[in-house]
């Protein structure tokens, strides 16, 4: 029986099509100085990236499924709401305005969201980070994900990623992996792991398990890369994610973090194996850890298709709604 707490939940939300946010985006957009419209990275301001597909729902679904002992759910935005959504005493909208300086707002990467998350008031130590397109896919068993001394994680399928510097036309995970890895190198600490080896390699699209308490120290360890990443309005090419990598390269290297496999599934709305990818989601439900469904349809209109499909499947997957959900919007 696990003792050690309750184990939170935050997701990164945002409704691409409301009116007053994109307003906000189009402002924010117009104030950017050549220099920043060129540091923006690639898929960094697409239709994709901000999309609502109402993913939301149905990762709530699948937490409620597969890990309904879990605790609080954090869902941080800017000033949305899903409109389906109820309240609930385990449930906390909390504003981009409650985590992030004013100065620095509004920002519309995640990569900089994300870097403040561990200062939610009230978080638990333990905790499950996710974008809304990542679902659980099989019962939970926390020691999957966590152990005494630290956090699992899992590498993606994806192909290795190649040394050396950033670079602009690269993904923002690619550069993810080069900065970690450059920043490990320039900072040796006396309490690395003996042996340890870089892995050039990107982690899984996955429920990314966390400790608090690491990421608050690595807040004071490494000032400048959490500075350069809150820098940021729209997605950089050289201020990739740290959270989402730093923080657990960081935890390897120091006996924080263990690498072990996951049964998953990565679907690409946007490629061609997409609903050959979806067939085996529905096939394999109960049996993957995770899965993740990103869209990488880009700017393509909210009517395609592929879309529409993605929709279908979700419902397919989780029909039945979670306790967080307002009766008279059912899907």
């Amino acid at each position: 029986m696990d003792t050690l707490g309750p184990v939170d939940i935050v997701y990164l939300w945002v409704d691409g099509s409301d009116l007053a946010w994109r307003h906000k985006r189009e402002a924010a957009r117009l104030r950017l100085s050549p220099q920043q419209r060129l540091a923006v990275s690639v898929y960094g301001d697409v239709e994709g990236r901000f999309r609502d597909n109402e993913e939301l729902r149905y990762s709530l679904r699948a937490l409620e499924r597969f890990f309904p002992q879990h605790g609080t759910v954090y869902i941080v935005t800017d000033g949305q709401t899903p409109a389906w959504l109820q309240s609930h005493a385990q449930l906390r909208i909390i504003d981009h305005r409650e985590l992030i300086p004013p100065a620095q707002l509004p920002t519309f990467d995640s990569c900089n969201i994300e870097s403040y998350i561990h200062r939610i008031p009230g978080l638990s130590e333990r905790y499950f980070y996710f974008n809304d397109d990542v679902f659980f896919g099989a019962p939970v068993r926390l020691g999957d994900w966590f152990w005494e001394g630290g956090v699992y994680a899992g590498w993606s399928d994806e192909s290795a990623v190649s040394p050396g510097p950033l670079r602009n036309a690269a993904n923002a995970l690619d550069n993810a992996c080069r900065l970690s890895i450059a920043w490990l190198d320039a900072h040796p600490s006396a309490d690395r792991v003996a042996g340890y080896q870089h892995t050039y390699r990107t982690f899984s699209h996955s429920p990314r398990a966390m400790r608090k308490s690491l990421v608050c120290a690595l807040e004071h360890i490494a000032p400048d890369l959490f500075a350069r990443v809150r820098a940021t309005v729209f997605r950089a090419w050289d201020r990739p994610t740290i959270v989402s990598d730093f923080v657990m390269r960081w935890a390897l290297a120091h006996g924080q973090a263990r690498m072990r496999s996951y049964a998953h599934a990565y679907v690409g709305s946007g490629e061609a194996g997409s609903a050959a990818q979806l067939q085996r989601v529905e096939r394999e439900l109960g049996a993957l850890h995770f899965f993740c469904i990103n869209d990488t349809l880009d700017n393509t209109g909210a009517e395609d298709p592929r879309l529409l499909q993605l929709r279908d499947s979700l419902q397919v997957l989780f029909g039945q709604a979670s306790r967080y959900e307002r009766l008279a919007q059912l899907a």
